[in-house]
């Protein structure tokens, strides 16, 4: 069975699960219809940048220069079931420079649109074993967004040696544009 965490939670992936590599990070959401979100991941150093714009993974840029992360492509409906977008994530595979890995989720021309995430209900991310085939763990955001554009969802870092997951769930006005002018 799955952890659930709740906002700020932390869960130790290698001591948790040290045999965890491959990781299917799924996001999902139930939206009214027209509304657009695009799963983006944020590969960073230790100085909280992007080592090279390489590393800023979303539809347009679907897999990072290390090999380590891939995003699937963009789900323009978010109609269905499962997961609404994916990202796959190799822990191998992650460059020794980056030590987070964050993954938001922004609305597609929401201010030219009048869109927020106060529009969206059970909203999740989600982590899921490749190799194995089972759920490690999960965050459904159950707080609200009225206003917001962008959503951290959640976060993928090193905390020394080790690998962490954190549920964060700050929502912002700042659009994509807004986070990337601060990682890059």
């Amino acid at each position: 069975m799955a952890i659930s965490l709740k906002k700020g939670g932390s869960f130790n992936l290698t001591k948790e699960e040290p045999k965890l590599k491959k990781i299917l990070i799924g996001l999902g959401w139930e939206a009214q219809a027209g509304l657009d979100l695009d799963a983006s991941v944020f590969m960073l150093g230790q100085n909280m940048k992007l080592p090279s714009d390489n590393f800023f993974i979303f539809y347009n840029n679907l897999k990072s220069p290390d090999g380590s992360t891939q995003h699937t492509g963009d789900n323009r409906t978010g109609y269905g079931d499962d997961d609404d977008e994916m990202i796959l994530l190799n822990l191998d595979l992650v460059s020794p420079q980056i030590t987070e890995i964050i993954v938001v989720a922004s609305i597609y021309e929401a201010e030219a649109r009048r869109h927020s995430f106060g529009l969206l209900k059970d909203a999740y991310i989600r982590l899921y074993d490749v190799e194995n085939k089972r759920e490690v763990l999960r965050f459904d955001l159950d707080a609200s967004y009225p206003n917001d554009t962008i959503v951290e969802f959640g976060k993928v870092h090193k905390d020394g040696t080790d690998w962490k997951f954190t549920a964060v769930g700050n929502g912002s006005t700042k659009g994509l544009q807004g986070l990337v002018d601060i990682y890059a």
